[in-house]
């Protein structure tokens, strides 16, 4: 008896710990449809459209500053879910211009674009416009930081025109 629950112990604690020996499959539930946000759902795979928004930002003269993928993670821990991958992006002349006008904007950079994979192993890229994002801020960052935030927007709507073509 102690045996058999030394062993119902052992088994719960690697259940809990998210050991590779466990594998599990997660799946996502919820739309990414939001007031604020574009979305392009593609019939690109999610290692494609990754690759031709990486390109995209490049071409466009922006810069990748960060990136995080919660898949990549969970794998590591023997857990599989839908691929997605969070990719900041900014450049530092934006930034500058961004603070000048409003210091408490500088939490959103870099903005970030989603790549998420659906059940159907097709990817989609959203974004939240940089309009949305900055415009909790329009009140202390006045005139310079629309006019910063609008031509983002236009930067932003072409880096995800040329990923999804």
């Amino acid at each position: 008896m102690k045996r058999l629950f030394l062993a119902f112990v052992l088994g719960m604690s690697v259940l809990a710990s998210g050991s590779p020996l466990i594998t599990q499959t997660v799946e996502a539930k919820t739309s990414l449809a939001r007031e604020g946000w574009v979305t392009h759902k593609t019939k690109m795979t999610f290692k494609d459209l990754n690759a031709r928004l990486n390109a995209a930002i490049k071409a466009n003269g922006m810069l990748r500053v960060t990136s995080a993928s919660a898949s990549a993670g969970a794998k590591g821990r023997g857990i599989t879910i839908p691929g997605n991958r969070i990719v900041g992006v900014y450049r530092n002349d934006f930034a500058i211009r961004m603070l000048e006008a409003s210091l408490a904007a500088g939490i959103e950079a870099p903005i970030r674009y989603y790549v998420t994979e659906g059940t159907d192993k097709n990817a989609t890229l959203s974004y939240k416009t940089p309009t949305t994002v900055f415009s909790p801020y329009f009140e202390d960052g006045g005139d310079a930081l629309k006019a910063l935030a609008k031509e983002l927007d236009t930067i932003f709507a072409k880096i995800a025109d040329e990923a999804v073509r």
